[in-house]
Order: C-alpha cells, then sequence, then structure tokens
C-alpha cells in the first residue's frame, strides 16, 4: 500500500492520521482472511508456554495474548476504484510483572520457542525497570475465568462478502451522488476482524472474535458562477456489527428535517449519497448564520463527537492523574471533584453512562485486554461526577477495588493501557421525539452530523462545528444555514442541557480510529444518545474575518 493511499484512507476517521502504519501488518489475499491458523487448544498451548516461563523465572503475574488482526479497507472515487487492501498481522504479546514492575515484550514467531523468549525478555526488562520502580504494581484482583468465549453477534461476516459486491455498492452511492448534482464523490468501507487469545495467571483462557465495519462518503458540489463549493459527509456510524449494517431496513431509518434520514441499526448508503449530493447544492445557497445565542437541537451522529471530546477523554483517568497527554492532553476534571460527591459536571438531564457491554458498539467485548469481565457503570449521575474510568493497577488510586474493565491494546504487538469505553448519554425517560423538541423551540438551530472541532488541553474550552445546520423559527425548521459553529465550556454547555429524547431516538456515533499514548494507540468507540436539547449556547460565524 502507498503512503499517499494510506493517508487519504486514514485521514477519514477521528484521529486517523496516528494510524502507524506498520498496524495493518502483511497485505493478503481477501479470501485468506477467512483462514483460522489456530486452533483454541493451539493457543491454549502456547499461552501455557508463556505463563510457565514467566512462573519459572520470578514472575508474581503475567498475561498473553495471541492476537490475529484482519482488515480490509475499499476506497473508491467517481466510477473507479482506487484501492482495495486487505491485510493480517499475526503474534504474541507478553506482559509481566517482576520484582513490582511492569515488563512487555511481544514476537511474530509464534511458536513454544518463540513465545519462551519473548516471556524472558519480558521479565528482563521488568528487572531492569524495578531499580526505577518507587512503589510496586498494585492489580485489582480478578477472578480466572477459565476456558471461555466471546464473539460479535453479527448476522454476515463482512469478509464472506465477495468484494465484488462491496465495490458494486460504493460506486453505486458514488453515482447516486454525482446523478443528483455532485460534482466529485468518493467512498469507502472499512471492516476490521480482532481475533484475541487472552491467557494469564489468573486462571482466564479466553478467546474472543471482535466485528467492526465503518461506510463514509464524501460528496462535493461546486457552483461555477460563484467559485463556492460544499461538501456534505456521510450521516453513517462506524459500528460493531457484521455486513447486515449494510442492508437497509425502513425501521432504522428516522426521518430528519427537510428529506434527510438519520440511520441506527442499518445504513442505505446509495440513499444518504443521493441526498447528500442535493443538500450539499442547498448548503451554497444557504444563507449565513447571524451570531447570537441559540438554543441548540443536536443529533446522536453530531452530539457523539462532543460526548467524545468533553466527557470521554477529561475522565480517562490517567489523563486526570497526568500520566497521560498525548493527543487529547490532561483534564479540568480532578480526584478532589470526585471525591467531593458535589460537583456539578451537568444539568439533572444529563446521565452518562459507561459501557464495554453495547451491542451493536465498537467498544463492545465480553472481556478487556487483560481479562476483566466488561461491564457497565456511571459517569456521570444526574448531573453529577460519580465516576472515572479506569484499569486495574489504576482503581486503587479511587479507592476502589474492582477494574472497570476498558484495558485495549491496538495489536499484539503493543502493551495494553486504558482505553476510553462507550460513552453515552442515556435517553430520557419519557416520551418525546426530535419532531416534538423542535416544536419547543422559538429561535434556534438543529445541527446534524459531525464536523470540524477545536478543545483546549484540559478538555475545558471548545468549539464545535457539524455537517448540516437548520434553522428553527417558533417551533419549525425554516431553511438551512452556513458557516456555523457553537463555543461554549464543558460545565457550562452540559449544565445548559434541558431535555432529552425518549429511547426511540437514541442512535450511536462512532470513532474508528481514536488515538492516544506514545507510542501512539488507535482505538474504536461509540457514543449513543437521543436528540438533545441545550439552551442558550453562543453560536459563532466561521465564515466572518475580523
Amino acid at each position: 500500500m502507498k503512503r499517499r493511499d494510506f493517508v487519504q484512507i486514514a485521514g477519514l476517521g477521528l484521529g486517523g492520521m496516528m494510524l502507524p502504519l506498520d498496524m495493518l501488518g502483511n497485505p493478503v489475499p481477501a479470501e485468506a482472511l477467512l483462514d483460522s491458523p489456530l486452533t483454541t487448544v493451539q493457543k491454549k498451548q502456547f499461552a501455557d508456554a508463556a505463563l510457565n516461563t514467566a512462573r519459572t523465572n520470578g514472575a508474581t503475574y503475567a498475561d498473553v495474548r495471541i492476537g490475529r488482526y484482519l482488515n480490509q479497507f475499499i476506497t473508491t472515487r467517481e466510477n473507479r476504484v482506487q484501492n482495495i487492501v486487505s491485510t493480517e498481522s499475526f503474534g504474541v504479546g507478553v506482559r509481566v510483572i517482576a520484582k513490582g514492575t511492569w515488563g512487555f515484550a511481544s514476537t511474530n514467531d509464534v511458536s513454544t520457542d518463540g513465545i519462551k523468549k519473548a516471556t524472558e525478555r519480558a521479565i528482563a526488562i521488568a528487572k531492569a525497570n524495578s531499580k526505577f520502580q518507587t512503589e510496586p504494581v498494585r492489580l485489582a484482583p480478578v477472578p480466572g475465568y477459565g476456558e471461555v468465549s466471546w464473539k460479535t453477534p453479527i448476522q454476515k461476516n463482512s469478509f464472506e462478502v465477495p468484494v465484488s459486491e462491496k465495490v458494486e455498492l460504493l460506486l453505486g452511492a458514488n453515482s447516486g451522488a454525482l446523478k443528483n448534482g455532485a460534482n466529485f464523490a468518493s467512498s469507502n468501507l472499512f471492516q476490521v476482524n480482532e481475533q484475541k487469545y487472552f491467557a494469564s495467571t489468573d486462571g482466564s483462557y479466553i478467546d474472543q472474535d471482535v466485528h467492526r465495519i465503518w461506510p463514509t462518503f464524501t460528496v462535493s458540489v461546486i457552483d461555477r458562477a460563484s467559485g463556492k463549493f460544499k461538501t456534505r459527509d456521510a450521516m453513517s456510524a462506524p459500528m460493531g456489527m457484521g455486513y447486515e449494517y449494510m442492508i437497509p431496513k425502513n425501521e432504522d431509518k428516522l426521518p430528519g428535517p427537510r428529506g434527510m434520514f438519520l440511520y441506527r441499526n442499518s445504513y442505505d448508503i446509495i440513499e444518504d449519497a443521493t441526498i447528500a449530493a442535493k443538500q450539499a447544492k442547498e448548503i451554497i445557497s444557504a444563507k449565513s448564520v447571524e451570531p447570537g445565542k441559540y438554543d441548540l437541537v443536536l443529533e446522536p451522529n453530531h452530539l457523539g463527537l462532543t460526548i467524545h471530546e468533553s466527557v470521554g477523554h477529561p475522565l480517562e483517568l490517567d489523563r486526570i492523574l497526568g500520566y497521560e497527554a498525548n493527543y487529547a492532553g490532561t483534564s479540568f476534571a480532578s480526584l478532589e471533584k470526585l471525591k467531593s460527591g458535589t460537583f456539578n459536571y451537568g444539568s439533572k438531564q444529563v446521565n452518562i453512562i459507561a459501557d464495554k457491554t453495547q451491542v451493536g458498539s465498537l467498544g463492545a467485548v465480553g472481556y478487556d485486554d487483560e481479562g476483566v469481565k466488561c461491564k457497565q457503570w456511571d459517569l456521570i449521575k444526574d448531573g453529577i461526577l460519580v465516576n472515572f474510568e479506569a484499569i486495574r493497577d489504576q482503581v486503587h488510586i479511587l479507592g476502589q477495588n474492582e477494574s472497570h474493565g476498558c484495558c485495549y491494546a491496538q495489536s499484539w504487538n503493543d502493551v495494553q493501557f486504558q482505553r476510553m469505553p462507550n460513552v453515552s448519554l442515556a435517553p430520557g425517560k419519557e416520551p418525546y421525539s426530535s419532531a416534538q423538541m423542535i416544536k419547543d423551540v422559538e429561535k434556534g438551530i438543529y445541527i446534524a452530523g459531525r464536523g470540524s472541532y477545536s478543545i483546549d488541553q484540559q478538555r475545558y474550552n471548545f468549539q464545535f462545528g457539524g455537517t448540516t445546520f437548520y434553522e428553527i423559527k417558533n417551533g419549525e425548521v425554516v431553511g438551512m444555514l452556513n458557516d456555523v459553529a457553537y463555543q461554549s465550556n464543558t460545565q457550562e454547555f452540559w449544565n445548559s442541557c434541558v431535555k432529552v429524547c425518549d429511547e426511540k431516538d437514541y442512535r450511536m456515533f462512532g470513532s474508528f480510529f481514536d488515538g492516544k499514548g506514545q507510542p501512539s494507540q488507535v482505538s474504536a468507540v461509540s457514543h449513543g444518545s437521543s436528540t438533545a436539547r441545550f439552551n442558550a449556547v453562543n453560536v459563532i460565524n466561521t465564515g466572518r474575518t475580523i
């Protein structure tokens, strides 16, 4: 794969530009993605080789991850295919504690000798580092689960679908956009399968098969007379699903303003691209927003990004402690704010939940990458900060004795560390639709889709744009707007939340390439919500210069 093509693909995702080239693995034929190189029995034998070697050489704890990571990326533009990339990465990572200190090593020599040597290297690294360790690693207890397995509940493995069928679908989306006024149209399909086997000295042998998929596109319209151009991106969300997500179902479509559709558990890429071209033309002639205070009606595909940046990242414990700052800064949140039990993160309508078990989400797994059974927990309850995101060697800092189960490594070649779980805004409990919400707004803006954004290194002061914007006057959508972005700070913004639609409106946004760490790693995470209303938020005009 050429670097130029890779950058074009990777730049499509949040944090995608941080995606390391070697993460993709080795190019393989598409049919090789369906191979099964190891049986569960063989994986257990290799895992025991690592665990026994660790015990013999003085480790007080050890875990081993045997990973096979598969990717297929398809990119098209107008009526041609630009690239089809199928890759496989296969190897073993071993993590140990010796003399109270972490050590890690990995190898692509998946043999008994290769795994033993990697384990010995991990122990040597731990012992060498122990001279600098000021206090020993403290792990929260985890029960041994024995031999268990978990699989994303897919209906259709995307790798079993012929590449020609997937290409035809993407080209059909491009064609739909071009026939309806688009000058340029590009579309992409990302597919990932993580086959992960975890074993530890705690007594767990966990086999997991994780699937993710992301269809997306960008259409552009040029007005030759004025020289103006506008783009409209897909209203899809990356999902923890199989190819069934690409098969449209009418019950998964929710009507949005002025002929737009919003999608839930399945997606019609051709329909969305066709509508996108028409909307991009309309955006060119839409009026520019007047700066001021507006009530904002934010749909889930948009609000998910705001949740990601202003809630998900600042509540990662390593950022709060200052142990981590890469790609997302540290955090305005603090241990003192949590311990007070009274810190007002948002209004009483704001209930933020962390959940690694949510069906269809990108972050859904049965067990995290250090063998902790995944769960759901509250981060913000009735507007009050009640917890953070932490893993086995962190939770004692919070006075807790159970890991939250949100540890992850992007591959067998990387050490696992604390990552963001799915972080979502709970839907309202009373029946309430987005149409009703719009009727209750006198002066406002409806924002759909994700756009450019900026947030400071404490995850506090921010500015967010979107994909499409609609003016609301006296309870009705009266037309599209241009040049819209809103500014606020995290606490002020979430305290301006006055209403959240019910569960019938609930949908997910996703980040397929969320970057963190040094060396950098990416992970995939979803953020669910129903449409929500935020009163008196400051809106600026991004098209005007001072």
